[in-house]
């Protein structure tokens, strides 16, 4: 009888193609890395072109940026060509421009420290005022004292008289 099960059981496994399921499973498998393997070498292929025609744009800048500074030169031979005396005057004006520039930074500074030197010498004005007024308090307040103890000092040295 256990002919007849492993019998029936191995006819049962077999598919409706005639193949095993360990032998479907490692087809399927085969099928899996097959398509990996497509989707990886088609991976690489688009990088390797995207590489290539981002070489060929770095190509093509780098030749522009050689023309570009080829016809900067060109420019300015040109420009010096007409005027002799135009480069220095050039460079004149740009050193005037700076100066310009340092002065008008110079000039807000300045103004920002004298606004910065009133207030401070108006703030110790104030200061000085409030210290001479408490000086002067403190003045009458020691005469007041003084004034006070030689009262008392009168008193007890008229006391002290009196019991003698």
């Amino acid at each position: 009888m256990s002919i007849k099960n492993s019998g029936a059981a191995a006819a049962a496994a077999v598919n409706t193609n005639g193949k095993l399921p360990m032998e479907d499973k490692d087809e399927e498998e085969e099928i899996w890395k097959a398509a990996v393997s497509r989707f990886q070498a088609r991976e690489e292929e688009i990088e390797r072109k995207k590489m290539t025609v981002k070489e060929k744009v770095q190509q093509r800048l780098g030749f522009a940026e050689e023309a570009t500074r080829c016809l900067t030169q060109t420019l300015e031979e040109l420009e010096i060509m007409g005027d002799p005396m135009r480069k220095e005057v050039g460079m004149v004006r740009k050193k005037i421009d700076m100066a310009n520039r340092d002065i008008k930074s110079l000039a807000q500074s300045c103004q920002k420290k004298e606004k910065e030197y009133k207030e401070t010498l108006e703030a110790f004005n104030e200061k000085n005022k409030e210290k001479t007024h408490l000086v002067s308090m403190l003045m009458e307040l020691l005469a007041e004292s003084e004034r006070v103890r030689m009262k008392k000092l009168e008193e007890i040295n008229k006391t002290v008289g009196a019991l003698q």
